[in-house]
């Protein structure tokens, strides 16, 4: 285990394995992070992005909300849940909200901004959100392209917050 881990949590631990499990990067995070501030800030670098996904990461609402969502995903794909639900969940039906109700529990770690930052990801997405939504994959993704939403709104959120401060 190196110093990092050390200081992680097991559930952060899981959590971020998760992610990386289902194709997700820090840096897709961080990608989406810079997509939604980069118009806001000159002087906005990935590595900032970088740092303020991975506070958000540190967040047990956050870590929960990633272990939840995953693991609905999963049962989907495996065809483990029940009907109806099963097919709702396959298929990301467009009425099914359980999905953005988990991702509201991230955006709200840091503020009400970052509702409007997930709003707007939610709606254009860019990058790595583009890849999970792709059903030609066989993938289900209906809970984990939210939650990679909400986690760049709220570091989107965070580091508007951070910047306000340095005024």
């Amino acid at each position: 285990m190196n110093d990092e881990q050390k200081t992680q949590s097991n559930l952060e631990i899981k959590a971020r394995q998760l992610l990386k499990e289902r194709g997700v990067t820090i840096q897709h995070i961080a990608e989406l992070v810079y997509y939604l501030q980069s118009s806001y800030h000159d002087d906005l670098t990935m590595e900032m992005c970088l740092e303020n996904v991975d506070r958000v990461l540190t967040k047990r609402e956050v870590q929960n909300a990633i272990l939840t969502g995953i693991q609905l995903d999963k049962l989907a794909e495996q065809n483990k849940l029940e009907q109806p639900l099963q097919n709702i969940i396959r298929t990301d039906e467009g009425l099914y909200g359980v999905d953005e109700i988990i991702a509201f529990s991230i955006v709200n770690v840091y503020g009400s901004i970052g509702f409007t930052n997930y709003g707007y990801i939610d709606k254009q997405k860019p990058g790595i959100l583009k890849q999970l939504n792709d059903p030609s994959t066989g993938e289900c993704h209906t809970f984990l392209d939210d939650i990679v939403g909400a986690i760049a709104a709220a570091a989107s959120s965070r580091l508007a917050h951070s910047f306000e401060s340095n005024k």
